[in-house]
Formats: structure tokens, sequence, C-alpha cells
């Protein structure tokens, strides 16, 4: 995404002032909800649109956006406005952006988020704010159940939103999120990560967890990760590819859970930059009874052999080395060695 111009604005957006008021210390967010919620906030306070109601108008903008995902809408008309009751004003120009198109009359205005991901946090955020009770976690069944993916992103930021530190400036504005909201929305994560971890065995079950260890991640609940996660003896990733965003994900679970001892990456084609993502959890874990790490690339200069050692777990065998990661940075890695 860091290809698209307009996530890159947005990114802007949301660190510029982090960078330019270093004595605020106001800490950098970790996840993509943080981003935007900070993104939101930052156009709702320092651009602020005269309105009786920033909570009531935002709600409904998120009714409308979640409407777009579901009918794959990203381009918004007077006939969407009035369904929503909604009227083009300058608090909705803040997050939405007037386009001039022509049609067979002449000329109409309609309207587009700045990003496709602008109008699934927007979606994500009214179901937190909705005067009326619903049934977050029905609604969040239904959609994870889509397999075309549209609805990947807006989950993620659903779950993140459930996280009181991620939502506290947005409270400011719009005040507080429906607790009973963000409740199901944690019972829903529960349950799907304890299937998922059900379901680990095969290809399809090993995508199915890592995805929730994405939404787990977005979510910051570290309790949560404790409670599911921290009763696992064994993960069993092998023959899974992992990329070095998925090992970074995977890093931050590992170190919130105490009680796993196995730890299964064999070929997964982990490169040097994802064993770099791993190495915080690898070195809380030096009581794993052993760690599978195979199908990385060897170039050149990836990684520099310092010493080796040939240990035994049972009825396996594990080829340890110690690997340089960087300058003053040597960890012990265990990686599987077809010769044995």
């Amino acid at each position: 995404m860091c290809f698209n111009p307009s996530y890159c604005w947005i990114l802007c957006c949301t660190l510029e002032p982090i960078f330019k008021h270093p004595e605020h210390k106001q800490p950098p967010p970790k996840t993509i909800t943080q981003l935007y919620s900070s993104y939101i906030y930052n156009i709702l306070k320092n651009h602020p649109r005269a309105t009786e109601s920033p909570r009531e108008i935002m709600g409904r903008a998120g009714e409308m956006a979640y409407e777009g995902i579901c009918n794959r809408t990203i381009v918004f008309d007077d006939d969407h406005f009035s369904h929503h009751h909604l009227e083009p004003s300058t608090f909705i120009s803040g997050f939405m952006m007037e386009i001039l198109e022509k049609d067979d009359g002449g000329r109409r205005v309609v309207y587009t988020f700045p990003h496709l991901t602008v109008q699934e946090f927007v979606a994500a955020l009214a179901r937190y704010l909705s005067p009326v009770r619903r049934d977050l976690h029905k609604l969040l069944h239904q959609v994870h159940k889509e397999s075309d993916g549209r609805f990947e992103i807006f989950l993620r930021f659903v779950v993140g939103l459930s996280w009181p530190h991620t939502a506290r400036q947005l409270e400011e504005i719009l005040g507080p999120l429906h607790n009973a909201s963000v409740c199901e929305a944690i019972s829903w994560l529960k349950m799907n990560i304890e299937a998922a971890i059900k379901q680990s065995g095969s290809e399809g079950g090993k995508r199915k967890l890592l995805n929730m260890m994405y939404y787990l991640f977005e979510s910051q609940n570290n309790t949560l990760a404790q409670v599911t996660l921290g009763a696992v003896g064994t993960l069993d990733f092998s023959g899974f590819t992992l990329n070095p965003l998925d090992c970074a994900v995977l890093s931050h679970v590992l170190q919130l859970c105490d009680n796993i001892e196995t730890l299964n990456l064999y070929h997964c084609n982990i490169g040097a930059e994802g064993i770099q993502r791993l190495v915080p959890a690898l070195h809380k874990y030096r009581e794993l009874r052993f760690v599978l790490i195979d199908g990385f690339s060897q170039k050149p200069g990836e990684y520099q052999p310092v010493s080796e050692v040939c240990g035994s777990s049972g009825n396996i065998l594990t080829y340890r080395q110690s690997v340089s990661l960087g300058e003053n940075s040597q960890h012990n890695l265990a990686i599987n060695d077809p010769q044995y």
C-alpha cells in the first residue's frame, strides 16, 4: 500500500504532528486502526466543522460507507445521502471528497472517500456509534464468511477499535463507544481464535490462524492473546509461506504467550528480514524444545554463521546455528539440516 499516493498522504498527515512536535511525546501508531483513528481525529480536531451532532453524522456516514462495502460502491450521490438522512456539508467534506461527474443531464457532484481504507474505517467506527442496539457478533460472523476479501480490512478495524486506547482520542469528540459492541467484538474474536487453533492442522487452517493473529495484533488485547493462544503448547506453520509482515505479527503474539514449547517453521521460506522480525520472540523463548526454521534464502551477506552445534530432543535432531543479524546482534536459531 505504500506505493499508493492516497495511502502515503494519509500516513504523512497522521505522522507529521508526531514528528514535528516531539515535545508532546505522542507515541506513533502501532496498528493500522490506530493510524486511521489518529487521521480522523486530526481532521475533526484541527479542522472543526460546525455541526450539532458529529457523532450522529459520523454514524450515518458510516452506515453509508458500510452499505458501499457490501455493494462494492465507492462513489456516492445525492440518492445515497438522502437514503441515510445525510446532506452535503462542510463536516462531511472533512473526510469525503467532492467530484464533478458528467452524466446525460450535464454535470453533477458526487462524493467519495480519499481511499477505500478510509471508507472501511468509517464503516467500522459506525458499529460503535449507532444509537440502535444491534447484534455486532452476528454481523461479524456473517461478513467473515464472505470469501472475496472485501470485508478483511473492515474486520480488522472493528476488532482494532475494541481496544480502549485506540479509540480514546475519537471519544473526545464523538463520545464513548458502546461498551456492548466492544464486548461483542472481543467475544467474536475469542471464539474464532479458538476455532482456528483447532483447525490449524491443514493449510487452510494455518491461514485462518494467521489471519486471526492479525486480528489479535490489531486489537492489541494482550489478555485475550494469553487466554487463547497462551494455552497452546505447539504452533505449527510448517510448509506455509510466511512473509516479513507475517513474521512480525507472529513475533508479537509469541511474546505474549509463555506456554508455547514448540514452534515449527519448517519450509516457511522465511528470509533474513523475516528472521529479524522473529528475533524478539525467539530471544524470549530460550526454553523452547526446538525451533525449526528452514527454506529461507541463503544469499551471501544475508547472515553470517558464527558457531555450530548439534543437539537432539527425543527423536528429533536439531541443527543449531548461531547467526549474526546485524551489528552487535547474535541469536541462536535452530535450523533443520536435511543431511541429518
